[in-house]
This record gives structure tokens, sequence and C-alpha cells, in this order.
């Protein structure tokens, strides 16, 4: 498991190097789909930080707190930041290829999905910042296959 801000440099990292653009809002839904993502294929979760029910859609509040300064703005490489082995090749594969699938999509695109799917929905409706489990996360994504 990682600690979520290696994993968010990461996925910054890739974007920037595949010349897309990734802000904020954009990041913590990639972030979303990548956890899901090792839920379902691994059993596990990437990292253990908690993922909150926001007005925007599913937040890593460690996260947004550290890349809130560039507001909607794309966020920068952080190059100097992230040491390349911390994540094993296999691990890199599945934040890649979910990396990928998400940029496809805008933000607000990746907003209205998540909107749609019970984690988040269920966790929204107890009230704003509530945790999404990955417990519930898991059951729905693997529900959906």
């Amino acid at each position: 498991m990682y600690n979520v801000l290696t994993v968010a440099r990461y996925i910054i990292n890739r974007c920037n190097e595949n010349n897309r653009t990734i802000s904020n809002l954009k990041l913590q839904k990639m972030l979303y789909f990548v956890q899901a993502e090792f839920l379902v294929e691994k059993g596990e979760a990437c990292f253990s930080e908690k993922i909150q029910a926001w007005n925007f859609g599913p937040v890593v509040p460690e996260v947004y707190q550290q890349y809130k300064v560039y507001g909607a703005a794309n966020i920068p490489s952080r190059r100097r930041l992230v040491d390349r082995t911390i994540i094993s090749e296999a691990d890199k594969k599945i934040i890649d290829d979910m990396v990928d699938e998400c940029a496809k999509y805008s933000a607000s695109e990746l907003v209205e999905i998540t909107h749609r799917q019970k984690p988040w929905k269920q966790a929204y409706s107890k009230g704003p910042n509530t945790v999404i489990s990955c417990t519930k996360i898991k059951e729905y994504f693997l529900e959906d296959e």
C-alpha cells in the first residue's frame, strides 16, 4: 500500500508526460478510480487514506489540501518529489491504465460519472465529507463487472 501523495504525484507526472492536463478536481476522481481498480484487481487498497463524499464527488482530503493552491488550473509535474521505484511496475501498469482511461473525460464528466455511482450517492446522502468505504467501492465495482 502506498501513501496517497506518492500516488497523486505519480498520476500528475503521468498526465504531464503525456501532454494531458490534470486539475485537482480531475486528480481526485482519478484517485477514486485507481483505488477502485486496486480493490477489484488486487483485492487490496492502493492507499490507506480515506476518500470522502464531497459536493463535487469523491475527494481525498490530504491530496486536496496539497494541491488546492492550483485551483482549477493544471498541476505541474512534480519530478523531483517522486522516486519512481517506490511504486512497483505491476502497480504502475494498473495506475497507468486507469489514468489513461480517465484522461478521456473532462473533470466535470468524471464528477457526473461518480455522482451516478452508489458509493458516492450513499455516503453523500449521510452528509458531505462522509467517508466512502473501500468495502462499498469494491462491492459496487464488482457488481458492475
